[in-house]
């Protein structure tokens, strides 16, 4: 029988549960996905009940096979996501979908309150993005739905809550809190006064690497606390680059950069650039630049493909064309993604009648891509950095045609693939190392 850990990696669109060998290779996986559900309000959100009991019968019957001999179980999810517990430990609400909107009209005098939406924004190192911040989901539930509010006892985050089925235990952990939350404060590294101004049960963060033991299905077993899924990614190059300084960018729907040596405080210029810090488990700040490119990057592969009558993946057979990098470099033009932030995520098939072929249309949008978030690296760059190597995880490390522009755009840095696999969830198992 082979000791494991076991990660529950937890992302919008697939669920997967891994298994970790004592040498952090993957020696079993399964994924599925759920359909979604939907709230009070009949807007869609994920089916919280059938995620709770796939994860339970998920390692029941890993249990039961008698292959593998689960040591501990640690938990990676996608963020802004919360959970609220009455007197009694059981789940009040839906688990409310981070998209749903929300109108920050409304929150003007909480704002007003602890110096105005930017100085708020800058200190929590969360821009306002709504739902996306969890403090303000825990607000607009005590204003919009006191019927919930009076029951809530307890607060917690979808990667604890997914600890606390196991334990029965009330626990946090900085990379929860530290993402975007609108919750805790950069300059002092604790909860921002709001919290308990509002009487808010939030639990005190912990480290990442401590678990609690606790018997499932007749076996003892170190239940992590879990972690935010994009503050785990960066984990694995922490533990390997221990004498090294780099920057890893994180691709995927949202194409991440984050720097964990920054130095420097979050600035207001930083943060109107789409720019936030996340936390190490060890409560380290985590300097990041957050767009979401690769979401404006699919749209267009399926615009694309029905515009010029080819298949949704050609992109990934084109051919590395330097000189047609250079050529777009040179003119520099403007036509997929806005100057500055972007907000608008649909692609618009009238743009493409400029092009004769997929290649040229193709390429032009990578570019535009490249720049945003070569601004980004620079964004979270401290002034005197000297940081050269960036690391590439996700879906564009394999994309050529995106590092060769970000080689011409940025010549003084050094490109590195990542060659992890499952970086979120190897973070989540490393945690759990001293319990194998």
């Amino acid at each position: 029988m082979v000791n494991v850990i076991a990660v529950i990696d937890i992302g919008k669109t697939n669920k997967k549960i891994l298994l970790f060998n004592q040498e952090f290779d993957v020696v079993y996986r399964n994924s599925t996905r759920f359909d979604e559900v939907v709230d009070e309000d009949d807007y869609p959100c994920d089916d919280i009940e059938s995620i709770e009991n796939w994860i339970q019968n998920e390692i029941k019957s890993i249990q039961a096979e008698g292959d593998y001999a689960i040591k501990a179980i640690n938990f990676s999810t996608h963020g802004a996501s919360l959970i609220y517990l009455d007197a009694q430990g059981q789940r009040i609400t839906p688990l409310y979908n981070y998209l749903k909107p929300l109108n920050l009209d409304t929150y003007h005098e909480f704002y007003d309150a602890y110096g105005g939406q930017e100085e708020f924004s800058r200190k929590t190192a969360s821009p306002a993005y709504g739902m996306l911040n969890t403090g303000l989901q825990i607000l607009k539930l005590q204003k919009e739905k006191p019927e919930f509010w009076n029951k809530v006892e307890t607060i917690l985050h979808y990667p604890q809550y997914l600890s606390y089925l196991f334990t029965k235990q009330i626990t946090s952990d900085f990379t929860s809190v530290g993402a975007h939350t609108a919750t805790w404060d950069f300059d002092t590294m604790q909860y921002h006064p709001w919290v308990s101004d509002y009487k808010l049960n939030l639990p005190t963060p912990q480290n990442g690497k401590k678990a609690i033991v606790t018997t499932f299905n007749g076996e003892d077993i170190a239940i992590g606390t879990g972690l935010h899924d994009s503050s785990a990614s960066i984990i694995p190059l922490l533990e390997t680059e221990k004498d090294n300084e780099f920057i890893l960018l994180s691709t995927g729907t949202w194409i991440i950069a984050m720097n964990p040596f920054s130095k420097e405080t979050l600035t207001q210029h930083q943060l109107k650039n789409n720019c936030l810090c996340f936390m190490t488990p060890q409560k380290q700040q985590v300097k990041s630049s957050m767009q979401f490119l690769g979401k404006i990057h699919e749209v267009y592969i399926a615009t694309l493909s029905t515009y010029f009558k080819v298949d949704i993946d050609t992109h990934l057979q084109l051919a590395l064309n330097e000189t047609l990098c250079r050529e777009l470099m040179n003119t520099n033009a403007r036509v997929f993604l806005a100057e500055g932030i972007d907000s608008d995520f649909e692609a618009h098939p009238y743009l493409l009648t400029n092009y004769s072929n997929y290649e040229a249309a193709y390429y032009q949008l990578v570019f535009e891509i490249s720049k945003k978030v070569i601004q980004g690296i620079h964004l979270i760059s401290d002034e005197n950095s000297a940081i050269k190597d960036i690391y590439i995880s996700g879906g564009f490390n394999k994309n050529l045609i995106f590092i060769a522009f970000l080689k011409l755009l940025k010549n003084d840095i050094e490109i590195k693939i990542s060659d992890c696999k499952n970086e979120s969830a190897l973070g989540a198992a490393l945690m759990m190392k001293s319990y194998i």
